[in-house]
């Protein structure tokens, strides 16, 4: 199977998935220090920061929508479904995703909720296309 551009956008957004993880344990191993990040973490963790926080909230909310567009491409692929309304979906999805992150991070109201409505918009187009 070739590299389509859709699925070229589902490996930056996996890409982008692991960055993320990867963000909000490095500012959460800040907070509390490589000994809690090796230990066991069997007693009561204290709250996030508020960069830690807003990574691991970010994270969540990718992850909330990861499963269904990765179905949704893989789908489209599979049944031959891909189309300019997938790939402007992907891109969408995708560059919604990536500046969504920066925007919560550093805790811009409304502009963070606009590209996060741009990804849905995406996310709702590669969905589309395999009815039509």
């Amino acid at each position: 199977m070739d590299m389509t551009p859709e699925f070229i956008m589902l490996a930056f957004t996996l890409v982008l998935a692991l960055v993320q993880i990867l963000l909000a344990a490095t500012a959460r191993t800040a907070e509390l220090g490589l000994k809690w990040n090796a230990g066991a973490r069997d007693g009561q963790t204290p709250p996030p920061g508020k960069l830690a926080g807003r990574l691991m909230r970010a994270q969540a909310n990718l992850f909330e929508t990861l499963p269904i567009f990765a179905a949704a491409v893989i789908m489209a692929r599979i049944s031959g479904e891909d189309s300019q309304l997938t790939f402007v979906g992907t891109h969408l999805y995708f560059f919604g995703r990536l500046v969504y992150l920066p925007l919560y991070a550093f805790g811009v109201a409304y502009v963070r909720s606009l590209a996060w409505a741009a990804s849905l918009v995406g996310l709702i187009m590669v969905i589309a296309a395999l009815f039509v």
